[in-house]
């Protein structure tokens, strides 16, 4: 086609310079355009001097040579997009069992490097279909142990193809040198150690890699402490698995620690994989003080590291010390916000006798505090308004009194908007009706409220404290030794206590919202010129003429045997308020209505219990209210 295009050029439709990438880009038969991407040529018409090119989306395209010359770039036919295009299921089955020849292939066709996202790019999804990080993860075990190939630490550094093969123990020991500061020299030591196994000679890489860490580590020991233990816990790692005795005079974990350093503040330094066994290094150089010192820092790091110390207390055998902690800084409100999440995420059946209405409290406190401080956070409180449970949990064991306080400091509270208040508070009302007036500003209506008698107001009382202080946390503590029966799956002592925790929540929840309508009477003094409550009413059943007596007493109140009812019956209601000869009508259970003429009314007069049987008599059943 040369001789084509020269002619072209002695036409003047063709500058001299433009003959060569025209010549390589009719040879290659692929090109790439900036804009319209990658593209095949199609045809070349000499006549009127265009090239026909099929690009993505816009086949057929016409381009005029000159404009080809200038604007597209020129792919080898061996170029990894011009074999997609070619030569597709080759390159898929290429994928599925030669994973280094078709990386290769992609490097080769990007300059021997590319980065992995580049790769990616490359191949996904018209080559790897299917799950590609599990792709990679197979082929990049492949590309360590070649020695063509030059894996990088860093994701966003290329990946190089290079045709001398250097073993992997070469490099690896290559980067170890080349490496600049402790820092980086850590990162190529723990790519040795991880690829240990593979290496030719463990003991030859470990002898190299130690000593030199050795002499870092003592020049980082009071600047940057955290560094110099990372570097240990790599180097005795390296030691375990390379051989070799320790080197007298160099520094151990221990060293570092006799610096009296900030334990929070070295942890937080730390990566995260190594956090757990730097403080297993702290407790090991510091046997005396290591719990003092531990229980301190909960309160003082991130929540993934309240979990790393929490997790060290508890297997140590030391949870008894680690809920005294934190129940007595929930207690004196200064809890952090990031301990308080943590608690907040853990909430296991472990920590029950803590978890309560004064963490909600404590969290509040936490969140106020938060809002002066520089670098404060919202973790906490998204989490309350992501966890629709939490504060349910939380205000469960507690009684209406303290739950109404737990809502006034909620609508007062600065730390959630207006939207975020009307959610956690709707919450709150759906658990717990009996608040809704207080949420709203509305005083409760007098029909809402139970009228009941002191002495069955005083039962409900006694069976509420029974329940509070009896019932509950002996409910508690059965789940506590439940749980430590081991797997929660198939633990069915752990299953019936739960399943009971939720019964005797239930009732207590009921019995709060029954107190808290309830008002006590003695009944003294009730209006006998129509029936009211506290009224004995003695009616005549027209149907069988026969004379019959009841007492209307409280919501609480029944005794059929005496005739007492109470005044929330269906034969009360229809009785209530209407005036001696008149007639009334009701729907008794189950559908049979009734017709009772009232002939009588008059003060009920309860009879004095005896006192030898005053305590003895039973308790009876309250009617349904």
């Amino acid at each position: 086609m040369k001789e084509e295009f020269e002619k072209l050029v002695i036409a003047g439709k063709l500058e001299r310079a433009q003959v060569d990438p025209l010549v390589q880009l009719t040879t290659s038969g692929y090109c790439m355009h900036r804009s319209w991407g990658f593209g095949k040529i199609t045809t070349v018409d000499t006549v009127f001097a265009r090239f026909t090119i099929d690009f993505k989306g816009k086949a057929g395209h016409m381009m005029d040579l000159a404009f080809a010359a200038d604007s597209l770039k020129p792919i080898a036919k061996d170029h990894i997009l011009a074999r997609k295009h070619a030569d597709l299921d080759g390159l898929r089955q290429m994928a599925a069992l030669h994973h280094l020849e078709l990386i290769k292939l992609v490097l080769t066709s990007y300059q021997g490097r590319a980065t992995v996202d580049q790769i990616q790019l490359a191949l996904v999804p018209d080559v790897i279909k299917d799950d590609w990080k599990k792709w990679w993860e197979a082929a990049k075990k492949e590309l360590k142990k070649d020695g063509h190939f030059q894996v990088p630490l860093k994701k966003t550094d290329p990946l190089i193809y290079q045709v001398r093969e250097v073993s992997l123990q070469s490099r690896l020991l290559e980067d170890f040198r080349a490496a600049k500061g402790l820092k980086a020299r850590i990162l190529v030591a723990t790519e040795i150690l991880r690829n240990m196994p593979d290496l030719e000679n463990r003991a030859t890489a470990a002898a190299e890699v130690i000593p030199a860490l050795n002499l870092e580590i003592a020049t980082h020991q009071r600047t940057q402490p955290a560094v110099a233990l990372e570097a240990i816990f790599v180097r005795d790692d390296l030691r375990e698995l390379g051989g070799g005795a320790p080197i007298e005079g160099e520094l151990s974990a221990a060293s570092i620690w006799s610096q009296d350093l900030k334990l929070g503040a070295l942890l937080e330094q730390m990566p995260a994989g190594k956090q757990h066994r730097t403080l297993v290094s702290f407790k090991a150089a510091n046997p005396e003080r290591w719990l003092e010192i531990v229980r301190a820092t909960l309160n003082v790091v991130p929540n993934k590291l309240c979990r790393e110390c929490a997790e060290l207390l508890i297997h140590e055998q030391h949870i008894d010390a680690l809920k005294e902690t934190l129940a007595k800084l929930i207690s004196q409100h200064s809890a952090s916000s990031e301990l308080l999440l943590w608690l907040a995420k853990e909430r296991t059946d472990a920590f029950a006798d803590i978890l309560g209405p004064e963490v909600f409290r404590a969290m509040l406190s936490a969140m106020e505090r938060d809002q002066f401080m520089e670098k404060r956070s919202n973790r906490l409180r998204d989490f309350i308004l992501a966890d629709q449970q939490l504060l349910v949990e939380l205000i469960g064991s507690a009684d209406l009194e303290v739950i109404k306080d737990l809502t006034r400091a909620l609508q007062l509270s600065p730390c959630f908007d207006d939207m975020d208040k009307r959610s956690l508070l709707a919450r709150i009302v759906k658990s717990y009706p009996a608040i809704q007036s207080l949420i709203s500003g509305e005083q409760t209506k007098q029909e809402n409220y139970l009228i009941v008698s002191w002495a069955s107001l005083e039962r409900r009382n006694a069976q509420y404290k029974d329940l509070v202080e009896k019932k509950i946390p002996a409910n508690t503590k059965e789940i506590a030794i439940a749980r430590s029966y081991g797997d929660l799956r198939e633990n069915h002592e752990y299953k019936a206590a739960k399943e009971m925790q939720k019964i005797l929540l239930r009732q207590k929840s009921e019995l709060e919202a029954m107190r808290d309508r309830a008002r006590g009477s003695d009944f003294a003094n009730p209006r006998t010129d129509l029936v009211s409550i506290g009224t004995r009413v003695g009616v005549t059943d027209l149907a069988t003429q026969q004379a019959e007596s009841f007492v209307v007493l409280g919501a609480w109140d029944s005794d059929p045997e005496q005739g007492i009812i109470s005044y929330l019956t269906p034969v009360a209601q229809a009785l209530l308020n209407k005036k001696c000869g008149e007639e009334v009508e009701f729907e008794m259970e189950g559908g049979a209505r009734k017709r009772y003429r009232i002939d009588q009314i008059e003060a009920y007069q309860a009879p004095a219990p005896a006192a030898d049987a005053a305590e003895e008599q039973p308790t009876p059943t309250p009617a349904a209210a």
